[in-house]
């Protein structure tokens, strides 16, 4: 968390039914904040209101599908109508398939791009139409690991998350050389024990998971919270592989392709066998009406990390950055003496 700090306006976050998205709602009510709950699942979007309220926050919940432009602009007005000005804006929302490229139809391909890609463009607009004029406010886009990095059976996810940072980028070199007050911000994200592995359109023979190590959606959002106070930074890297894999892709990216050729299809697959009622939410939500209520979390608590010292690490550059120099200074000094 950010130490009791509270985010100005109301916060929206899109994805807001379950796992990280769900996991940020609760973080921000925790603190009394307004929070717009944005997702298509109806049972998802009722138990997040009642998350928030049982917190002492205040919930609205607006039913959309991010990768519709019109309806999320709609939605935004919406918002400001009914809750107040948006202070901040939180993009979590995104889909998924897990397969071989080869074995990924066209559309169920665009599809995947239109929500966790350019959903992604679409609540950004939004946001920004509304702080712009008003010089403030700030933009959180959760990414991840895969922004930087791909891995195989995920081509779909990967390509709109490096789509995702390309696009973060180039809007934040925009507002800085407007000097706008208003500010984006991105967060990469590790495996995460989050539903989206019980209702991920798949065609893996055995059921679907992070990959080791998998951190709890609360250790997440409390990254997107912390981020959401402290916009200043570009991005936050969240857990220590996602720092690991980003160095050593930048290091040695031909040998992380051999690696993860090697490990990458069973890394993503436990050993047991998919479930044959398994929902998928490409097309629909896996918890619309009549579904179920899936939560923040996944099917792996019991291997999940309740925190990450790396989060820590991320959030304060400059006192690792003093603490390294103090460990240089004494070794240093402990050679000297020796002498």
């Amino acid at each position: 968390m950010s130490g009791g700090s509270q985010v100005p306006g109301v916060v929206v976050v899109t994805g807001a039914s379950g796992g990280i998205g769900r996991a940020t709602a609760k973080l921000f009510a925790e603190r009394g904040a307004t929070v717009a709950l944005l997702a298509r699942g109806e049972e998802g979007l009722a138990g997040a209101r009642a998350d928030v309220e049982a917190l002492g926050g205040t919930a609205g919940v607006y039913p959309v599908d991010t990768a519709d432009a019109s309806a999320v602009e709609k939605v935004a007005d919406q918002i400001e109508d009914e809750l107040g000005e948006i202070g901040t804006w939180v993009n979590v929302a995104f889909t998924s398939v897990f397969a071989r490229f080869v074995d990924i139809e066209p559309e169920e391909f665009e599809r995947v791009t239109q929500v966790t890609y350019l959903g992604f463009v679409n609540g950004t607009r939004a946001a920004l139409r509304r702080m712009l004029p008003r010089d403030r406010g700030t933009i959180v886009q959760v990414g991840s690991t895969l922004a930087y990095r791909g891995i195989p059976l995920q081509s779909a996810y990967c390509g709109a998350k490096h789509a995702t940072q390309g696009f973060h980028e180039s809007l934040r070199t925009e507002l800085l050389h407007d000097g706008s007050r208003v500010q984006v911000t991105m967060v990469q994200m590790p495996a995460v024990n989050t539903p989206q592995f019980s209702w991920v359109l798949s065609r893996l023979p055995r059921q679907a998971q992070p990959v080791p190590p998998i951190y709890q959606p609360e250790v997440a959002a409390g990254a997107v919270v912390y981020a959401a106070d402290h916009p200043e930074r570009r991005e936050y890297w969240v857990g220590g592989t996602t720092a690991a894999t980003l160095l050593a892709n930048a290091v040695a990216p031909g040998l992380l392709d051999r690696y993860l050729a090697r490990t990458g299809f069973d890394g993503q697959q436990t050993d047991s066998p998919k479930p044959p009622d398994q929902p998928a939410n490409l097309w629909e939500p896996a918890d619309g009406a009549g579904g179920r209520d899936f939560g923040a979390h996944g099917l792996f608590d019991d291997r999940s990390h309740p925190r990450s010292l790396q989060v820590w690490a991320s959030q304060h550059h400059g006192l690792v950055g003093a603490g390294v120099g103090l460990l240089a200074g004494a070794a240093v000094v402990a050679r000297v003496l020796r002498r």
